[in-house]
């Protein structure tokens, strides 16, 4: 695959940072389960978080491919900070930048992207997954502003976000049309933050239920024209689907490398497992699925940058690469084997978080839906 000069300097900025700060640590951080705040300051310092931002605005001035860079050499290190940082770098920030008022960016979007704010996105609710037209999280027009009550489930940075970008309606009998994001802060009164969820992986992304009771914002928080709410969604949902296919890039290069490594010094009956038939067709099908799933989501990456329409596209590469890394955490633990079900060693830690991919961006049952009638059915 032929690179840029950014994406190579991009890639080899990242790559230090994940072999140094990320690899040599990751199974201590995730046992820990903390929200990882210094490394999450640290990345903005860097500029990660502005990646996909133009300069003048405050941004890095990369694009869509330079993003999934990021995206896929972070999850390469750890899932839970590419989580964490993607939330940060896409949907947390993206509305307030495209429609906040320069008072809205000077107190949140500028902080938010050298890292001293965090940012989260409230989409799902408990009856409103997939089918957001059944959203009932309402926001009521006063006077000054709007009203919110509702509740939100499954808030990526939830409890440590200094503010969210929530979908709220605000005209139930037009469905889709009544959607719209509104900005609240988190010292919001009436804004309460549930328990954090104890997950299977991803175990530093803090997620948790979002309730507002009677929670007041200004008419200048709604971001982005009334009814336009999911317009505005649809506008960057490839790119999320295309960002979450690089994650899952990132895992399949952790687990394959591991496998490769482990397969040269794990000998039995007198020769490394390396030279086993069996063994070597699993890491060939691993090696294969990657290459696929690069060529899937840069091709989408890069859609995206010329303004190509290609939500296909990137369904298709969200749903191959994920697919793929499930495969890729499960061979692992077999190219493991009995060590592969110790929580010493790292394919316990993919296997687990490799779950975290299938659900953002879009269900695979959706996806395979929209796909299917993209092919004709």
């Amino acid at each position: 695959m032929i690179r840029s000069n950014a994406e190579n300097l991009i890639r080899k900025s990242m790559a230090r940072f994940v072999d140094n700060e990320l690899v040599p640590k990751a199974q201590e951080i995730d046992e820990k389960g903390e929200f990882p705040r210094e490394l999450f300051e640290q990345l903005g310092r860097m500029g990660v978080f502005g990646i996909r931002y133009p300069k003048a605005k405050g941004g890095s001035g990369g694009n869509c491919v330079l993003f999934c860079t990021v995206c896929e050499e972070l999850a390469r290190g750890l899932m839970s900070l590419a989580a964490i940082s993607a939330m940060q770098s896409l949907m947390g920030t993206n509305f307030l930048f495209r429609f906040g008022s320069e008072e809205i960016k000077e107190k949140y979007f500028h902080p938010a992207m050298r890292g001293e704010k965090v940012a989260c996105f409230c989409l799902t609710e408990p009856e409103a997954g997939s089918d957001l037209g059944n959203a009932s999280t309402l926001a009521v027009r006063t006077e000054n502003g709007f009203l919110i009550n509702g509740m939100k489930t499954w808030v990526t940075n939830g409890p440590v976000a200094d503010f969210y970008t929530v979908l709220c309606q605000t005209n139930p009998e037009k469905k889709f049309k009544g959607l719209n994001f509104f900005l609240v802060p988190a010292d919001t009164p009436g804004l309460s933050r549930g328990k954090p969820f104890d997950l299977l992986g991803t175990r530093n992304t803090k997620i948790c239920e979002i309730a507002f009771k009677d929670c007041f914002v200004p008419l200048d928080h709604m971001l982005g024209g009334e009814g336009q709410g999911m317009t505005n969604l649809l506008s960057i949902l490839a790119e999320i689907r295309t960002m979450t296919a690089a994650l899952a890039i990132g895992l399949q290069r952790a687990a394959l490398g591991d496998c490769i490594r482990y397969a040269h010094e794990r000998a039995q009956f007198g020769k490394t497992i390396a030279n086993y038939q069996l063994i070597q067709a699993k890491i060939a099908n691993m090696a294969v699925d990657l290459e696929a799933s690069r060529l899937l989501t840069y091709k989408a990456a890069r859609m995206v940058d010329d303004n190509i329409p290609c939500l296909t596209e990137a369904s298709m590469a969200k749903y191959f690469a994920t697919e793929a890394a499930c495969r890729a955490a499960d061979q692992a633990t077999r190219i493991f084997g009995a060590y592969g079900y110790s929580m010493e060693y790292s394919p316990q830690r993919y296997y687990r978080d490799n779950r975290f991919l299938l659900y953002g961006g879009g269900t695979h049952e959706i996806l395979q839906t929209n796909i299917a009638k993209w092919a004709g059915l």
